[in-house]
C-alpha cells in the first residue's frame, strides 16, 4: 500500500498515542493498520501531506535525509516579511542544531499582520521550518506540508486518503533508488 493522508492539525503522526489523542491511525480505520509506516513526522500543530506504506524499506529511504528528498511548506507567519528577510532565509539560517539552507523560499503573499511563505527543504529536523522563522522574528501561525518530492498534497481535503498514482510511486522509487 501506498498512499498520502493530508493530516489535520491537532493529529499525533504516530499510529498510536499513549495520551489518547487522535492519531494518522484513526484515518485508516477503514484499511489495514497492521504493519503501516508513516514516512517522516509532521509535529501535532502542523497539518499536511504524511505518505503511508505498508513497505519498510520504501518508508525509510523516502525519509533518509541521504536522498535529499525535497520537502515543500506553506507557512503563514505573524508580521510583514521584507524582502532582506527572505534573502536571509534563502541564504540559510544558523540553528542550536546547525545550519539549515532551503533548496527554495518564495513570497505567496504579504500584508496586513501577515505573510505566507512557500518553504522547500531537503532535510527534516524536528520543528526546522518553525524554527527558521522564529529565528528571523516571525513565529509561524499555521504550517502545512504541500509536497514530498513529486507527490502533491493537491485538492486532497483535511483527513481525505488517497492511493499514490504509478507516476507518483515510480517518481519517489527512483528518488529513493529502489
Amino acid at each position: 500500500m501506498y498512499a498520502i493522508l493530508h493530516k489535520p492539525r491537532g493529529v499525533v503522526s504516530t499510529m498510536d498515542d499513549p495520551q489518547g489523542r487522535s492519531t494518522i491511525a484513526d484515518y485508516l480505520s477503514k484499511r489495514s493498520r497492521q504493519g503501516l509506516f508513516h514516512v517522516g513526522r509532521l509535529d501535532t500543530p502542523t497539518e499536511g501531506l504524511l505518505l503511508i506504506t505498508n513497505d519498510g524499506d520504501f518508508a525509510q529511504r523516502i525519509a533518509h535525509p541521504s536522498h535529499e528528498i525535497s520537502k515543500a511548506y506553506v507557512a503563514e507567519v505573524d508580521g510583514v516579511i521584507e524582502n532582506v528577510t527572505l534573502r536571509r532565509l534563502s541564504r540559510g539560517i544558523r540553528l542550536d542544531d546547525g545550519p539549515v539552507r532551503p533548496e527554495h523560499v518564495k513570497l505567496i503573499e504579504r500584508g496586513g499582520a501577515r505573510s505566507i511563505v512557500q518553504v522547500v527543504l531537503h532535510e527534516g529536523r524536528n520543528r526546522i521550518v518553525r524554527r527558521m522563522f522564529e529565528a528571523v522574528g516571525h513565529p509561524v501561525n499555521r504550517l502545512t506540508r504541500t509536497a514530498i518530492g513529486p507527490v502533491r498534497l493537491g485538492r486532497l481535503k483535511v483527513g481525505e486518503l488517497r492511493e499514490l498514482t504509478r507516476d507518483e510511486l515510480g517518481a519517489l522509487m527512483d528518488l529513493a533508488g529502489l
